[in-house]
């Protein structure tokens, strides 16, 4: 098969790291002779009143773009399996028209960036024939098959940095800090950020914690700075968004659900902080980081695992490993890269090996 021109887009949630994959994939098609078409917002630049406008990206236009946060090509949720017909009722399915309009624009294969969701919709058309190469991108870290997914060390750095930020306000109020960071599934970017900031307790949704516990670590922290001024009279609590306590649902924004089912996760924080309040002698305050902890310029890690995935995926096109999804061994510099299934990636999803790496007893990672 002769690959001449090749689709790029990418899906679901903006992540540092798209772009500087975006570039690679232009700079490495260029130099194998191939046209990059980019497709604007994710799967639903695809469908028909949308595939009319695309962009034809050269190596002059993506030059400066490894700097730059977010995509530049846009993203959305659109799940082309499960589409709201226009008058509304029960979804229909759109594939069909997606695969007529990749043959319209003349695409011989297809590279698309994304998580669970994005990449869930590639498996599916490549077993309809699309011929697809996936690049794992989530800040959650949490497809399987590869040791890194773009966004997570920005993100990261994100959150290490305002944990360290609210420790100023706590320590000098005296108060219990809540750090409220995304993680629906997997706790990976909360237990590390965690870590990383110094924070006394990280709550995963691979744990449901005890709010008896909590106080009780609280207290033991609190109760030993109150006699003793050697010692905090404060502490920083992150939880992840997706985590809840036994025997209790998730909390949620509303009861809305996207195109792929999933509800609008957040106020876990908020409630910790006020039953911290209401039933402990302790103060404390929340604050929900939201979409500006993956917002910002890639890190060196990001713009490296960026170019080294996006470079991978056109060659895996050019060579017609189709149904693959770039990987990693280890982490930029010193990372080994592979291709594996992308039902492998997204058949299962990487959660936080909580008996490695959690203790149960204090909620911190074990060190």
């Amino acid at each position: 098969m002769t690959i001449r021109t090749i689709g790029v887009l990418t899906g679901g949630g903006d992540a540092p790291g798209l772009n500087p994959a975006l570039k690679a994939v232009v700079y490495k098609a260029a130099e194998l002779g191939i046209t990059v078409v980019g497709i604007y917002d994710g799967w639903q630049g695809l469908l028909d009143g949308y595939c009319e406008e695309t962009i034809v990206l050269e190596p002059h236009m993506v030059r400066r773009w490894d700097r730059d946060g977010g995509t530049n090509i846009g993203s959305s949720r659109t799940n082309p399996f499960r589409m709201a017909p226009p008058g509304g009722g029960e979804p229909i399915d759109r594939s069909d028209e997606v695969i007529r309009n990749i043959d319209r624009l003349g695409l011989d294969a297809l590279i698309a960036m994304g998580g669970e969701d994005t990449l869930g919709v590639a498996l599916k058309l490549f077993k309809k024939g699309v011929p697809i190469v996936g690049v794992p991108k989530t800040i959650d870290n949490d497809l399987s098959g590869t040791d890194y997914t773009l966004g997570f060390d920005t993100a990261m750095r994100n959150c290490v940095d305002i944990i360290e930020r609210v420790r100023t306000p706590a320590g000098s109020h005296h108060w219990v800090q809540v750090v409220e960071v995304m993680g629906r599934h997997a706790g990976h970017l909360a237990l590390w950020s965690a870590t990383a900031g110094g924070a006394m307790m990280v709550l995963i949704p691979e744990y449901p914690f005890q709010y008896e516990r909590v106080y009780e670590l609280l207290d033991a922290r609190l109760s030993l700075g109150a006699r003793d001024r050697r010692y905090p009279r404060y502490a920083v609590i992150v939880v992840a968004e997706g985590a809840a306590a036994v025997d209790e649902e998730l909390v949620t924004i509303d009861d809305q659900r996207d195109a792929f089912g999933h509800a609008r996760l957040g106020g876990i924080g908020a409630v910790l902080s006020e039953r911290i309040r209401k039933n402990t002698p302790y103060d404390s305050r929340a604050v929900i980081l939201g979409h500006a902890q993956r917002g910002g310029p890639p890190s060196a890690i990001d713009r490296l695992m960026g170019r080294f995935y996006g470079a991978a995926a056109v060659r895996a096109v050019k060579d017609g490993a189709f149904g693959k999804m770039v990987s990693a061994t280890g982490i930029a510099p010193a990372c080994r890269l592979s291709l594996v299934d992308i039902e492998e990636a997204v058949g299962q999803l990487k959660l936080v090996d909580v008996e490695r790496y959690y203790d149960t007893s204090t909620y911190s990672a074990k060190l």
